[in-house]
């Protein structure tokens, strides 16, 4: 019961790797908000649990407006947030500039560039600034955002995700830095290549190739994330803070 008597906010947490996050901290008894448009998988998710440890609130983390009231109710409904999982995120794939056959095939859209940006870099920032004075008041809080390995070493077609993931990253020191005086830790996690349904709707072959770069030979679990989330997010991490811990298999993009 590490998170006994804890509040948590966790973003995206109706699949994947919110999903065993939420999972893990009701486990370890902290009170859990789920914020997510995806209401069905939230409500089966609650259903699952019977648990009156989690509320779902359908938040969509780029309206300040909307995280604004949440968050608003969480406190008012709980009188202090803890913890704030910064784990709303989307993918939309594509090569800067496609080119074959000496023509120029298709380029990244500005709006596919702006919608990853929108959710997985502004997206944390609204919901952490939106956090933070509540923590600030009470001299104590968590924040963990999720990055990724490819926001440390790049991959190929995801210049919005990559950018995305390492402003998470730049974010994360910064906050680390403006916060630790208030007795706020702020860390990110960098996941590697995660069995989630997304990576499961992949072609084989590629499945595989991302296999085979992860020296342990296997894809990660959303529940190996979630134990590291769990890991700072209680007292055993109390002096981390501004770092960003791999959760990738050993996994170096590139080699």
């Amino acid at each position: 019961m590490r998170l006994e008597n804890r509040y948590a906010i966790i973003t995206g947490g109706s699949n994947g790797i919110g999903r065993a996050t939420v999972r893990r901290f009701i486990a370890e008894g902290a009170q859990v908000a789920i914020w997510d448009l995806d209401t069905e998988a939230a409500q089966s998710l609650i259903t699952e649990l019977g648990s009156k440890q989690v509320i779902y609130q359908p938040v969509d983390v780029t309206d300040p407006d909307s995280v604004t009231t949440a968050s608003q109710k969480c406190f008012q409904e709980w009188g202090k947030i803890d913890i704030l999982i910064n784990n709303a995120g989307i993918l939309h794939d594509a090569q800067l500039v496609k080119y074959k056959d000496n023509e120029v095939q298709g380029i990244m859209s500005l709006k596919t560039f702006d919608e990853v940006i929108d959710v997985n870099l502004r997206g944390t920032f609204i919901c952490t600034r939106a956090i933070v004075p509540y923590m600030i008041k009470q001299k104590y809080g968590r924040v963990i955002s999720t990055t990724s390995i490819v926001g440390i070493y790049g991959n190929f077609g995801q210049t919005n995700y990559a950018a995305s993931k390492s402003g998470v990253i730049g974010m994360t020191r910064v906050w680390s830095r403006e916060l630790g005086r208030y007795n706020i830790s702020v860390n990110a996690v960098a996941p590697g290549f995660i069995e989630t349904d997304m990576v499961r709707q992949m072609p084989a072959d590629i499945l595989q190739l991302m296999i085979d770069r992860t020296p342990l030979r296997r894809l990660g679990k959303p529940d190996e994330i979630a134990n590291v989330f769990l890991f700072l997010a209680s007292d055993e991490a109390s002096f981390i803070s501004g770092a960003v811990i791999s959760a990738d298999g050993g996994t170096v993009l590139g080699t």
